[in-house]
Order: structure tokens, then C-alpha cells, then sequence
């Protein structure tokens, strides 16, 4: 609510300032997003860069003399050698976001100010992952049963669907 956009839209401009994290539900998921952008960019801009640097300028050479278009150098030599790379790098970083508890407890604390529902799911803000919504039970609300629970059942799931795949 006191950063520099705001500020700018205020004084200078006059304007309503944002509520980028309490005023929705919606803007705050927008936020996350962007911050989790932020972060990630410029590391995937610079391996992206190494890998372009250390693909054989050969290749290239010959695919030119053979007669390949940019478009066909591209789909068969540049993005096989990025994706090769990228690839596994791509997925881990989708599982660490998927677990982000430091992105979304450290914005939002789980929540956008939107009432939650009642009972167990109270618990759990509108923004929360199941990692923020575990330490909330175990941190604010001293619920340790329902979250070791909740736990022990995941960490079955989890096993049962590692021993399907095998299968």
C-alpha cells in the first residue's frame, strides 16, 4: 500500500492508489504471480543465455549450408539443445512454486482479507497452499491432531501414487 506506484498514482498523478494485496482476492493472486515473475526471470534469462553461448556455432554453419531457413535452424537445432537443458530445470522450478510457502506467507500471510468459510476450511485463507495452511494450524490455532492428520494422509497418497506409477 506505501510503495512507489502508489505514491506516484497519489501525489503525482492524482489517482486512487492500488490495494495490490488486501482489496481481492484476484489482485493479490495477480501479485504473487508477478513477484514469483520477479524472481524467476532473470535466473532462467541467464541460463538461457549459457546454453545459447555453448550450442556449436558448426551446427549452425552446416544447417546454413544444407539450406535450412532460421525457422527450421531454430526448431531443429536451438530448441532441442535449450529444452534439453530447460527441460528438467523447468520442472523442478514449477514443483518449488507449486511449494512457495515463503512467496505467499511473506506477501499475504495466506489471505486477501476475503472471509473464508466456516469450520476446518476457516482455517485456510482464500491465497493459502496446503504448506501455509498446515503452519496456520500448527502456529496460530495450536490444531496439531488435524494437521498431523492431514499430514500422515498426504504422505500415504503421495507413497501410493509413487508405488502406482512403478506399478
Amino acid at each position: 500500500s506505501y510503495g512507489i506506484i502508489n505514491y506516484l498514482l497519489k501525489y503525482v498523478l492524482g489517482l486512487q492508489p492500488v490495494k495490490w494485496l488486501d482489496g481481492s482476492r484476484t489482485m493479490a493472486q495477480i501479485v504473487v504471480i508477478l513477484v514469483n515473475f520477479w524472481v524467476g526471470v532473470p535466473y532462467t534469462v541467464l541460463t538461457c543465455t549459457g546454453i545459447l553461448m555453448n550450442i556449436p556455432t558448426d551446427l549452425y554453419e552446416a544447417a546454413r549450408i544444407d539450406g535450412a531457413d532460421p525457422i527450421k535452424t531454430f526448431t531443429k537445432i536451438t530448441f532441442p539443445y535449450m529444452m534439453f537443458v530447460l527441460g528438467p530445470s523447468m520442472i523442478t522450478s514449477l514443483t518449488g512454486n507449486i511449494n512457495n510457502f515463503n512467496m505467499i506467507f511473506l506477501l499475504t500471510g495466506g489471505s486477501s482479507g476475503v472471509s473464508a468459510q466456516a469450520g476446518l476450511v476457516s482455517l485456510a485463507g482464500d491465497l493459502d497452499l496446503l504448506i501455509t495452511w498446515l503452519y496456520k494450524m500448527t502456529g496460530d490455532k495450536s490444531d496439531y491432531d488435524m494437521a498431523s492428520v492431514i499430514g500422515i494422509l498426504l504422505f500415504i497418497v503421495r507413497n501410493f501414487a509413487r508405488n502406482a506409477e512403478k506399478l
